[in-house]
């Protein structure tokens, strides 16, 4: 379409230009009554002469090529204008694909006189779960943060666990809270921000949470049983605590209903897993900047 605009251009320009030519030597001179002898300006004409019907040719020529012109320019605008666009929207693109393949890995060895915890978690996983903890019911809710998270996770612990599972089950957390920090790294261009709601038949989780480097746990689940198997319930709660103290972020747990124990817990990981992932993946409109009004987020 532009370059039919051009052609239509180019020929009406050629149609006055010839005109011209043709009338350049035959353009008669205009004598004023009012004064003998003395040239008009050539908006003036004499009666009788053929310089109106040919002004007016003129004319309709000029307008056409100043029209069919500006429609050409509008059409080029348009297509600048387009090709900016899809420029900037390739930009976004193309950083965030680069921002995706920066590697976004945290490890965390932990040692004490209790337990031994190795822990590695990739940001930019498949949801691929490898955990060992000594604690089945911790187990399959680690599987249920790589899955809905789409995080890999490698945990491997041994603790004494034939006093309880306290020790393990809060040095697992302080040790992924701690990956999870050096994963993050400086945190640029990603969202910060995690808000998710999960069901599990008639259990109700919502969790909301900010990766601000402020520790905050709000938590206000009402789980009926001591137990789930041989986890106790009273460990969710400081599982949480634990990873909010080292990874620096700011945690709402809050419960909308629900009877069952295991369903309770089980919407809780992976709201938690959803909301995490929200979080921690890249914003495509921040290009790169740190989500904050400060310019940092820092573990404080």
């Amino acid at each position: 379409m532009e370059m039919a605009m051009l052609v239509e251009v180019g020929v009406a320009g050629s149609h006055l230009m010839q005109w011209r030519q043709q009338h350049q030597q035959s353009k008669p001179q205009v004598v004023s009554s009012s004064s003998p002898g003395r040239k008009e300006p050539s908006c003036c004409f004499a009666r009788n002469s053929r310089w109106p019907a040919s002004v007016e040719l003129v004319r309709a020529n000029e307008s056409r090529t100043f029209t069919v012109f500006s429609r050409a320019v509008s059409l080029s605008s348009n297509s600048s204008s387009s090709s900016s666009s899809e420029t900037v929207s390739h930009a976004q693109k193309t950083l965030t694909e680069n921002e995706a393949k920066v590697s976004r890995i945290g490890s965390e060895f932990r040692v004490t006189k209790e337990t031994s915890v190795e822990i590695n978690i990739d940001l930019n996983g498949n949801g691929i779960c490898d955990c060992d903890t000594g604690i089945p019911f911790l187990d399959h809710m680690l599987d249920q943060l790589a899955s809905h998270g789409l995080f890999d996770v490698r945990v491997k612990a041994k603790g004494d666990t034939h006093i309880d599972d306290h020790h393990t089950n809060e040095d697992i957390a302080l040790a992924l809270g701690t990956a999870l920090l050096r994963a993050l790294g400086d945190r640029k261009g990603i969202h910060r921000f995690g808000d998710f709601t999960a069901p599990l038949d008639e259990a109700l989780v919502h969790v909301v949470l900010d990766l601000s480097g402020r520790p905050y746990l709000g938590y206000s689940l009402d789980i009926p049983t001591q137990h789930v198997g041989n986890y106790d319930t009273q460990l969710v709660e400081h599982f949480f605590q634990s990873l909010v103290n080292t990874s620096g972020m700011t945690l709402h747990i809050r419960q909308l209903s629900g009877k069952n124990s295991h369903h309770i817990i089980e919407a809780t990981f992976k709201a938690f897993a959803r909301a995490l992932r929200q979080a921690t993946e890249y914003d495509e409109r921040r290009r790169g900047s740190i989500p904050s009004s400060k310019g940092v987020l820092s573990r404080s």
